[in-house]
């Protein structure tokens, strides 16, 4: 048994860690929220600085004065991109995972491996031909486009799948039909409540995923008005004399602001299912 004195030393030791772990995680947003107030002068001369400059505003009337930025036109497509899709993908996700878990039929292990498989194909394999089938339905456009393909996210089964198995009771479903309760009823009413940790959590990854995807994006979206952030930062480059770095932090500080609120938002829920599974083992 440890004494007094040893416990304390390893309490010491332990929120040193966690304090040094903590300013390592905010250090790279601190020096970008800088960057953000200083001259591209300054951010070549010296790239890190801990003290805030004077040149926000200056930074600002750059970005409002380009044609290709426009904040507000930029978070709306985004946040409709990368909400819908986060919708979509944890209710279908959970849906099929739920399918997999609770029902037994022929084809459940051959299905699962097939979804496995999907996991192993890269987007960018298949970015040429759902292209070519984007541009023959007149769709290149369309903010639905980046939307539908969410629904098929073949990770976010396995996770849903994984955490299922320990978390739900497979009595209570048999209980609820029972009683005479619809199968979809079942699942919004007694699985989605259950699955609320691991849906948290993914989503997180997903909105994130999807609020800084480039790559599809800029492949089918080319009118101005149905850019996103990604795009318009991606764009902040200035002629070919200069690049203005202080407008691009700027940008860059614009585009991580509603991870973050995102982020805050659920993590309590991730709390809450690690604190679960450490009561579960």
């Amino acid at each position: 048994m440890l004494d007094n004195k040893e416990t304390k030393i390893i309490k010491i030791f332990i929120y040193i860690v966690c304090i040094l772990l903590t300013v390592l995680s905010i250090f790279p947003f601190w020096i970008m929220i800088v960057n953000a107030t200083r001259s591209t002068n300054q951010i070549q001369q010296h790239a890190v600085s801990l003290i805030p400059s004077t040149y926000l505003m200056n930074n600002v009337k750059i970005i409002t004065e380009k044609g290709s930025f426009n904040a507000m036109v930029g978070f709306k497509n985004s946040i409709i991109i990368s909400g819908c899709s986060t919708l979509c993908a944890t209710y279908f996700s959970t849906l099929t995972a739920y399918a997999i878990v609770v029902y037994d039929w022929k084809l459940k292990n051959a299905f699962f491996s097939f979804v496995m498989a999907i996991m192993m194909i890269p987007a960018q394999v298949t970015m040429i031909g759902f292209y070519q089938m984007v541009y023959k339905i007149g769709m290149t456009n369309n903010l639905l486009m980046l939307i539908i393909p969410s629904v098929a996210a073949p990770s976010m089964v396995f996770f849903m799948r994984q955490y299922m198995i320990p978390s739900l009771p497979l009595e209570i479903v048999q209980a609820a039909r029972i009683d005479g309760a619809k199968e979809f009823f079942t699942f919004n009413v007694i699985a989605l409540p259950i699955m609320k940790p691991a849906i948290a959590t993914q989503a997180i990854f997903t909105f994130v995923s999807s609020w800084n995807n480039l790559f599809t994006p800029m492949v089918l979206l080319t009118k101005s008005d149905k850019y996103t952030m990604p795009i318009m930062v991606s764009l902040l480059k200035g002629d070919i004399y200069k690049t203005e770095y202080g407008s691009i932090y700027l940008g860059l500080t614009l585009t991580v602001l509603p991870l973050i609120i995102v982020y805050l938002f659920l993590a309590k829920y991730i709390v809450a299912g690690v604190a679960l599974g450490s009561v579960k083992g």
